[in-house]
């Protein structure tokens, strides 16, 4: 890209397209990341990121802008919305130990494709008003400190819990970024609003935030159910409890979260009854029924035999019963070692066959 000396478009007007492509609000920031930079180093020397080898990978394009996008002097900074149903109906599905509970986010169309869809039409109607320029939209699908970006454009701070806040909207919702040739006045970075409360971590079920502002996925539910591919630690089995794909604990506690306002986008809304449905229930899907109902899904990503695998352990915390000791029962000899594994947990803990 080359650079234009001038911003053509007001922010006004960016926000303006944006809300009527159905974002909620825009920010923009410079490409000014040494301190968000410095703190990724520092995290991934701790190891905190895992298996997630991918957050190394890039080497610094991931926090200088213009080394992933040349000649990138500005992002905007879009949010959605997600959130599909009150928070009370949310921990009253998690609260029952029936229930498989799935990361609200994750109930309807993949936002990936949606966001990304939605963010090359704002790029486009920029185009329209001020002729081309140069550009490139990301959604979580590329080397982008998206939290960092959102915060120093002022759509909130990073909370305890390492989430973006936003004090009239809480932090259910997505991020996705315009980089861009156009130079754009930044808007001002958000200031932290947290103070004293340590609500998300002492709710945290297996300890994940292991200071405020400091996550180590390794213990992190989202990490062990979504992108974990091996066997799930003994010692954070019973804390998954019936969460069998991500975890809202930290968000549902956070007291901004009152704010939180419901999804207008009929795309997040869930699909196939996941944000009713039983362990017994989805522990039953074969493959094929799987892949159909998770088409479009950000689920289908962890594959079959991880969703089979999640499962079993929200089973074996499940109240002891026959059905529940028969729905692992079939899957007892399942082609995969690791299913075989985690069945076999679930059993002993129902009291065997």
């Amino acid at each position: 890209m080359s650079p234009i000396p001038e911003s053509r478009i007001t922010r006004a007007r960016i926000l303006a397209l944006a809300q009527a492509l159905g974002f909620q609000n825009i920010g923009i920031a410079d490409i000014e990341l040494a301190q968000a930079e410095q703190r990724l180093a520092d995290w991934l020397r701790a190891g905190f990121h895992g298996a997630m080898d991918y957050m190394e990978r890039h080497g610094s394009k991931r926090g200088r802008p213009a080394e992933l996008v040349p000649g990138t002097v500005s992002v905007i900074s879009a949010r959605m919305d997600y959130l599909p149903e009150s928070r009370a109906r949310m921990w009253q599905r998690l609260e029952d130990p029936d229930s498989a509970y799935i990361s609200r986010y994750a109930l309807g169309r993949d936002y990936h494709k949606l966001l990304r869809k939605r963010l090359q039409q704002l790029a486009e109607r920029i185009a329209d008003d001020i002729g081309p320029y140069g550009y490139r939209v990301f959604t979580d699908s590329a080397p982008v400190l998206e939290k960092p970006l959102a915060a120093q454009a002022g759509l909130g701070w990073i909370g305890k819990h390492t989430n973006l806040i936003d004090r009239k909207a809480g932090s259910f919702f997505f991020l996705g970024e315009i980089y861009t040739d156009l130079r754009l006045p930044p808007d001002a970075e958000a200031t932290a609003h947290c103070g004293s409360c340590t609500a998300c971590l002492d709710i945290c079920p297996t300890t994940a935030i292991v200071a405020p502002y400091r996550l180590d996925a390794r213990r992190c539910i989202s990490y062990l159910t979504i992108e974990w591919r091996g066997s799930i630690p003994l010692e954070f089995r019973e804390a998954l409890g019936n969460r069998v794909y991500g975890c809202d604990d930290c968000q549902l506690v956070c007291p901004w979260n009152r704010y939180a306002q419901p999804t207008q986008e009929p795309g997040f809304l869930p699909r196939h009854g996941l944000d009713t449905a039983g362990l017994i229930e989805l522990f039953g899907w074969d493959e094929a029924e799987f892949l159909r109902k998770t088409e479009g899904s950000a689920i289908r990503r962890i594959g079959h035999e991880c969703w089979l695998r999640n499962l079993a352990v929200g089973l074996g915390n499940a109240p002891t019963g026959p059905e529940v000791r028969a729905a692992l029962a079939a899957r007892a000899g399942h082609p995969s070692a690791l299913v075989r594994e985690h069945v076999a947990w679930a059993l002993e803990r129902q009291g065997g066959f």
